[in-house]
């Protein structure tokens, strides 16, 4: 097994004095914020989070699928297995809401379909630039983005990228396929060409331009996706947009880094904003072959720690934070008032007139606290809110939790190839 005891053991805590990171000779990119599951007036989307639960089984059963072909599977965590493809239909429970939610969803449709489960920011793809508005994934290794070839419905309203424009592509051999629960897949052909992120222009990068389009992204108003983990997650088997930039020179470091929130959220290439966060960036080992996986992680409510010895796979491409459904049950014991509220996908609901403000994750070092407007994904009820936290086996392991963006929006999340570890700042 890749993880073991031993390498445990290694998931050290280390201070930024310990292991620099150059900052401030790297290119920031813009973000525009993910709108998440709560509407306008606070109502939980249940729709809206069950497809992202499905999305979310289904693109870390593919990474599996990737990292058995790419590594074997001696670097399977634990317990790890490759589950079935999950299914909307299947998932979807008739819950008391339903026909409220149902009306709800048609309602604020036009507003809330565009914001989609994501953080964008905009690339460039090709020579002369064509340009496309990104999902930035580090639970993820490749990059897609539709082809004018596309002729669904699906692809329709979104760039496309047309290789008979472009003087610096080239077909590759090969294609590229990923499976989702609807019985469809993204895939296209494999090409390389230039790309460029911010002020970060990387020559003959891997990616697909693809011709089918999975109705999961058809209403979204992003393109596509450009995948920051490691390469062994690699559909494409080919090396990721960040590795290529540190191996072309176009970057200093390879590190990238993450402030998600609200207003001013950045991806920060080829370093770390120091404007952006204060004092040292905490540092842990990367443990997962693949993954931004960080072992030795607690969880507490207050000063009581419900969970311990966690690995952990840090996941920018979903707002859902998952752990193993035995783990989340005794977890929610612990907040007060707390039940079932979707055993499938495995949500709770807690009294909304005392959403926890004290549940922290730490790995050794400062607990890092989420917010109780990031744990409360809104009402189901007038007087009852779903919890950030749900139960649910998402097939990477037997006690290997997955920290989505109602985490990360609260630190100030650094990923580094160079040190194979992944760090956390305080947010200004």
């Amino acid at each position: 097994m890749f993880v073991k005891s031993s390498l445990v053991a290694l998931s050290l805590v280390y201070s930024v004095a310990a292991s620099p990171v150059v900052e401030g000779l790297g290119t920031s990119v813009p973000f525009e914020k993910r709108n998440g599951f709560t509407s306008d007036d606070g109502w939980f989307d249940h729709g809206r989070a069950v497809q992202q639960v499905v999305r979310d089984v289904n693109k870390h059963r593919n990474n599996l699928v990737n990292l058995e072909r790419n590594s074997g599977r001696n670097s399977f965590n634990q317990g790890a297995h490759i589950r079935p493809i999950a299914n909307y239909s299947q998932m979807k429970q008739p819950d008391t809401d339903d026909n409220n939610y149902n009306e709800r969803r048609q309602a604020v449709a036009l507003t809330e379909e565009g914001g989609g489960q994501y953080w964008a920011g905009n690339i460039q793809i090709g020579t002369p630039n064509q340009r496309f508005y990104i999902d930035f994934d580090t639970g993820s290794a490749d990059l897609w983005v539709p082809s004018v070839n596309c002729t669904s419905s699906y692809c329709s309203g979104k760039d496309k990228y047309n290789q008979a424009t472009s003087s610096t592509q080239s077909k590759k051999s090969g294609s590229f396929s990923i499976q989702y629960g609807d019985g469809s897949k993204v895939s296209g052909p494999v090409f390389t060409d230039t790309v460029t992120v911010g002020a970060v222009a990387v020559k003959n990068q891997y990616f697909s331009p693809v011709n089918t389009l999975s109705p999961t992204f058809g209403n979204e108003k992003m393109d596509g996706i450009l995948g920051l983990a490691y390469p062994s997650l690699s559909n494409l088997r080919q090396s990721p947009f960040v590795n290529s930039a540190k191996s072309q020179g176009t970057v200093k470091s390879g590190v990238f880094a993450f402030k998600l929130a609200q207003t001013g959220s950045e991806l920060y290439l080829g370093g770390t904003n120091a404007a952006l966060y204060s004092g040292a960036i905490e540092y842990h080992s990367v443990t997962g072959s693949g993954f931004w996986q960080i072992a030795g992680a607690s969880l507490a409510v207050g000063t009581k720690t419900v969970q311990s010895n966690l690995q952990t796979v840090i996941d920018s491409g979903t707002t859902i934070i998952y752990g193993p459904p035995s783990q989340v049950e005794t977890f929610y014991k612990s907040i007060p008032g707390s039940k079932v509220y979707d055993s499938t996908s495995g949500f709770y609901s807690f009294p909304c007139s005392s959403v926890p403000s004290n549940v922290a994750f730490s790995w050794g070092g400062k607990q890092w606290t989420i917010s109780a407007a990031n744990f409360n994904f809104g009402k189901v009820s007038a007087t009852e809110c779903v919890g950030a936290i749900a139960g649910q086996d998402l097939g990477l392991g037997t006690n290997t939790w997955l920290l989505g963006d109602s985490f990360m929006k609260n630190v100030y999340s650094v990923f580094s190839f160079d040190q194979n570890s992944v760090g956390f700042a305080t947010l200004k």
